[in-house]
């Protein structure tokens, strides 16, 4: 059985900072995650991509988020991790963990970002 639990959302004031954390099970030997990101769901909207990082390193933003927020690993703890920077109330949303798993897909249960202006 495969879980991942996020942590880290909240409310923010517009151009504040949050990190958000997303740990896999313990249970999960690390070489097997190829890579992990993070999504995201506002209200009425699609779920869309916010940042990807491979077991490499090789990192992928979505362009609303380029220069502000940066994704990192690591792959000794099974956590990835999502810094975020200059926050705007459009990147108010729930944000999931996603892991690709031995060719599977995984995803958190979310946890809720909100940004004031």
């Amino acid at each position: 059985q495969v879980q991942l639990v996020e942590s880290g959302g909240g409310l923010v004031q517009a151009g504040g900072s949050l990190r958000l954390s997303c740990a896999a099970s313990t249970s999960i030997m690390s070489f097997s995650i190829d890579a992990m990101g993070w999504y995201r769901q506002a209200p009425g909207k699609q779920r869309e991509l916010v940042a990807t990082i491979t077991s490499g390193g090789t990192t992928t933003y979505a362009d609303s988020v380029k220069g502000r927020f940066t994704i990192s690993r690591d792959n000794a703890k099974n956590t990835v991790y999502l810094e975020m920077n200059s926050l705007k109330p459009e990147d108010t949303a729930v944000y999931y963990c996603n892991a690709n798993i031995l060719h599977l897909f995984y995803w958190g249960k979310g946890t809720l970002v909100t940004v004031s202006s």
